[in-house]
């Protein structure tokens, strides 16, 4: 949501941030999707990791992984949803997983 921070004579307003695509709905109507954004905003380190690559080598491997035909539509869908490339989706979701997994160590 949008708030003022109620400091006189600033107009600085406070926005939500997420640190996760997962965070972001799959949006029933424009409207909806309008009202959503006016409110968030993707959190600087993960924009920062969806441009660049998230500090990886700029290398990158040609990998083949089966996927059920099912599953691979419905993660095109969720990933056209949020206006990212479905290949990259999977690697940020890669990336999240693996960095959780560390942490948990």
């Amino acid at each position: 949501m949008v708030r003022w921070n109620g400091q006189a004579g600033a107009n600085q307003f406070v926005m939500n941030a997420f640190a996760n695509w997962e965070e972001v709905p799959i949006f029933d109507s424009e409207e909806a999707e309008a009202e959503f954004w006016a409110d968030y905003r993707p959190d600087l380190r993960l924009m920062e990791s969806a441009v660049a690559g998230g500090g990886e080598s700029a290398e990158s491997v040609t990998i083949t992984l089966r996927i059920d035909p099912r599953m691979l539509a419905r993660i095109k869908r969720l990933a056209r949803s949020r206006f990212l490339n479905y290949q990259s989706m999977i690697k940020q979701w890669l990336s999240e997983r693996m960095e959780q997994e560390l942490r948990e160590r």
